[in-house]
């Protein structure tokens, strides 16, 4: 009888350690994942230098720089071009930024690119922001196909009582795009208290 129980002793044994092993591998390919997560959300926000050693000087376009701001009033109509000839294809490869915590006088900035993938010259005919507080300084107004513009969005914490609120600010750009005509980019700040 002694040898039952010592065997089924041991059964329940591995069996428990099997278990064990399973939640351990479990939790380590949790962590993992977390870990691969945390490294993805990391590289999507990468800051200026990242961004401007993507592409050398001659692939920044400079025609027409300009300054958006807060201004809700109509503009220009979006100059398209005929349909069936070359059109511009806008790509914005980082939306949105997240500066994180910062003071409430803090004036913070990030630089985002607008790329022109298509055959024709990408026109963007207005851009403003989504509150005072912000600006955005655009390195041209036309990007010509294969090249790049900058945009250079700043955030002054200070411009309103934002203390102990997260905000987050947008610039809208419109644009000759006839898929896309209105892109977006966001930033976001965590304004610590007084």
């Amino acid at each position: 009888m002694n040898s039952v129980v010592t065997r089924r002793q041991q059964i329940e044994r591995r069996r428990d350690q099997q278990r064990k092993n399973r939640r351990i591998a479990a939790l380590a390919l949790i962590g993992a994942l977390l870990l691969g997560v945390a490294a993805f959300l990391s590289l999507q926000q990468r800051g200026d230098a990242q961004a401007a050693a993507e592409y050398g000087s001659d692939d920044v376009a400079t025609d027409g720089p300009f300054v958006a701001e807060h201004e809700m009033g109509g503009g220009q109509p979006i100059p398209f071009l005929p349909g069936r000839g070359p059109q511009p294809n806008i790509v914005v490869p980082e939306t949105f930024f997240d500066f994180g915590r910062i003071g409430p006088e803090d004036v913070v900035e990030q630089t985002f690119v607008i790329r022109n993938d298509g055959e024709a010259p990408l026109t963007i005919s207005r851009a403003y922001t989504t509150c005072g507080c912000t600006t955005a300084e655009f390195s041209a107004s036309v990007i010509p196909p294969g090249k790049v513009a900058t945009v250079k969005v700043i955030f002054d914490a200070g411009f309103h009582d934002a203390a102990g609120q997260t905000v987050r600010r947008g610039v809208i750009m419109e644009n000759n795009d006839p898929d896309q005509s209105q892109a977006e980019i966001w930033v976001q700040a965590a304004v610590n208290a007084k």
